[in-house]
């Protein structure tokens, strides 16, 4: 088989000969980013390895899945950046991934919201601390293993777009980038699908190369939702109601789920109920049929709006996705300043305060927002 690597796009975010530019690559002992600092050295550039220690077991005064293997991680990157040839570094973030992202997840559960976690790890922990780290060393980018592109567009702005492979894109996750962090980030694997990256790995000798995709909480990896939150917010009994008010059901706290949700609710016969609402000052579940009126929403009043570039007229119409793996869903943006609304042309399934909405122009991303009621 040819070395697919020959195909590999150069970066077009404005960074001239790579020759003498140093990157420091976030290595997570995963396939993806293995791949980013390999191909990255093949371009010429100057590579460094860079390994956070976010979380663990032994660090966590709680519940946590004992499979949190940040060591057996650790010495995955640590053997890919052996194998080929470039220094090694680690970093214990610890701290600051407690604070910034563990109590976010906390809080907003607290709240009756749903967090997005990997999106807050992403803007305060490895495209703000880990960039900021990188750059006080003298690095002159981070690469990461996203399924993502930087595209320069003119003299000035960059573009996020879309991973080629759109089974893995992650764009979504990403939509929080600005102009400087950007400038500064390269997305190497993310003109590969994620066959053609196992297959540069192979290429590169990599012993990780068939090692799993890591699931779960950002750092965190699986966990048991209702035990992990359980540490903060212990279980109370609430009421579980229709659309009309009538008690069907029990739960053991309104915190626990999610809107959306169908499992887990204990409500037998007839057709399944979804969580609609969430009242969690009355620790109160209210529930709908799949179809129902409370589930599908055609409106959702948006906060924390974020442009990639310039913000567009009002109203603007493009596409929209309020989960990671939904397709584009055709809207329109209006309003300005607080007052920032999206109208679906077509009623969304179940839109839960908290997560966020992503904006599209076709492969471009254009910002997004959190979702309100």
């Amino acid at each position: 088989m040819a070395r697919i690597w020959n195909k590999f796009i150069p970066f077009s975010n404005g960074a001239g000969t790579p020759l003498k530019r140093k990157v420091f690559v976030a290595m997570s002992g995963g396939v993806d980013s293995s791949v980013a600092a390999a191909l990255l050295k093949k371009q010429g550039y100057l590579v460094t390895g860079g390994f956070m220690k976010n979380f663990s077991a032994e660090s966590w005064n709680g519940v946590v899945d004992k499979d949190c293997p940040w060591q057996r991680d650790m010495e995955d990157a640590r053997k890919v950046c052996e194998k080929i040839g470039i220094e090694f570094r680690s970093s214990n973030f610890e701290k600051e991934y407690r604070e910034k992202v563990i109590e976010y997840f906390f809080s907003e559960y607290a709240a009756g919201r749903t967090p997005n976690p990997d999106i807050m790890c992403n803007q305060e922990i490895k495209f703000g601390i880990f960039l900021e780290k990188a750059l006080e060393m003298g690095f002159d980018y981070i690469a990461t293993g996203h399924y993502a592109r930087v595209v320069k567009s003119g003299t000035k702005n960059y573009e996020l777009w879309k991973g080629k492979d759109i089974k893995k894109d992650q764009s979504y996750f990403l939509y929080i980038l600005n102009q400087f962090q950007l400038a500064r980030t390269l997305f190497p694997i993310g003109e590969y699908t994620k066959a053609q990256v196992r297959e540069l790995a192979r290429q590169f000798g990599l012993h990780n190369t068939d090692k799993k995709d890591s699931q779960g909480v950002c750092f965190i990896g699986h966990i048991n939702l209702r035990e992990f939150l359980k540490q903060r917010l212990p279980e109370r009994t609430g009421e579980i109601v229709d659309p009309s008010g009538r008690v069907i059901g029990t739960h053991p706290g309104a915190w626990y789920y999610t809107i959306g949700q169908r499992h887990g609710l204990g409500i037998g016969g007839g057709a399944p109920y979804y969580v609609a609402q969430k009242d969690v000052i009355n620790n109160r579940l209210i529930v709908d049929a799949e179809f129902g009126r409370l589930v599908y929403q055609t409106r959702v009043e948006l906060s924390d709006v974020h442009w990639i570039g310039n913000e567009p007229a009002m109203p603007y119409e493009c596409k929209a996705k309020i989960r990671y793996q939904q397709a584009g869903q055709d809207c329109t943006v209006e309003g300005s300043g607080d007052g920032i609304v999206v109208k679906f042309k077509r009623p969304q399934f179940a839109p839960a305060p908290g997560q966020s909405i992503v904006f599209y122009d076709n492969d471009m991303v254009l910002g997004g927002a959190v979702m309100e009621e």
